[in-house]
């Protein structure tokens, strides 16, 4: 793409940053600002818009933003355009994460292009997946994408799985009995149309029939008719995404990875839901965590073959976007 005048470059960017809001966020909060100029974006982080329960201490709103600003990134270079990223640009603005900045035109990877290509048929998908193995070269894909954004991506093996979901039990548990939490899945919970944001019925799934699969339960606050229930994969996959350190650095580059690794299952035709309670309950986590080695766990994926779903709303681009 060869881009003439300012104005068409402004076209260009804004299309970026709408696909840029397609990217996952905690309880789809969207906690993401966005300025354009002059083949510059600055992306900036919502602190308005963080869990004040599940995410004092803006660790999952900061993976939000990494996920917003890899799919930024991304459909920029496929657009054509060489894209570079200065990040924590300025020390008197913390809340901008990131400075993106077009550079030359360039031929964009095969790989750029089917990573596009997905990012709008990436969704969280919190149905029963199907009782089928996932290619072993497909998992060498998953983990590839997490090293290209320097994480890691570990497969639980049967034992590791079962206590990975034991522990998801655990904390889903404590999570249900803390103070607030229930009045902030409300908050999130979207009942009626038009919403722009939070994750409505249609997308919460149903609950497990086994009560295995620790699912967020967005239907907790439904009025009768209950929420359906339905018997989930008895092996599912697990997966631990993981980062070298644990600050606002590691966070932003853990959400660079997780949205790789999610649109790269996505291209592959797999479903997959983020199992974030466990790493939400700092005691659960570190169990998770290898401290000795440095290595921490930022996010637990379950992926599979799933029927298709809904995705959820975005805002539109005039509330994302500062003038």
């Amino acid at each position: 793409m060869i881009v003439e005048s300012s104005g068409q470059q402004r076209v260009v960017l804004e299309n970026c940053v709408r696909a840029a809001t397609l990217a996952p966020s905690l309880h789809n909060s969207q906690p993401w600002r966005f300025r354009i100029s002059d083949g510059v974006v600055d992306v900036f982080a919502d602190p308005g818009r963080r869990l004040d329960v599940l995410d004092p201490g803006g660790r999952e709103l900061m993976i939000s933003v990494g996920a917003a600003v890899f799919t930024l990134r991304l459909r920029i270079l496929a657009d054509g355009l060489r894209p570079s990223v200065a990040y924590f640009p300025d020390a008197e603005r913390p809340d901008l994460v990131a400075r993106v900045t077009t550079g030359e035109p360039v031929a964009a990877p095969d790989e750029t292009l089917r990573l596009a290509a997905a990012i709008e048929h990436r969704h969280t998908n919190r149905q029963p997946f199907a009782r089928a193995t996932i290619p072993a070269d497909v998992l060498d894909a998953l983990r590839a994408a997490a090293v290209a954004e320097d994480a890691t991506l570990t497969v639980a093996n049967p034992v590791s799985r079962n206590a990975i979901i034991a522990l998801s039990q655990v904390a889903d548990r404590r999570l249900r009995a803390a103070g607030g939490y229930r009045a902030e899945l409300a908050r999130w919970t979207t009942h009626r149309q038009p919403h722009r944001d939070g994750v409505p019925h249609t997308a919460a799934g149903p609950w497990d029939a086994l009560e295995t699969m620790p699912i967020r339960d967005f239907g907790l606050l439904r009025p009768a008719p209950a929420r359906p229930t339905e018997a989930f994969e008895p092996y599912p996959v697990i997966m631990v995404l993981a980062t070298a350190g644990d600050d606002r650095a590691a966070w932003l580059a853990a959400g660079q990875a997780l949205q790789r690794v999610l649109l790269t299952a996505t291209w592959h035709n797999l479903a997959t839901t983020p199992i974030s309670q466990p790493v939400e309950i700092p005691a659960i986590r570190e169990q998770l965590t290898d401290t000795g080695a440095g290595v921490w766990a930022q996010m637990v994926l379950r992926a599979g073959y799933g029927r298709p779903t809904v995705a959820t709303p975005r805002r539109p681009l005039g509330d994302v976007i500062d003038v």
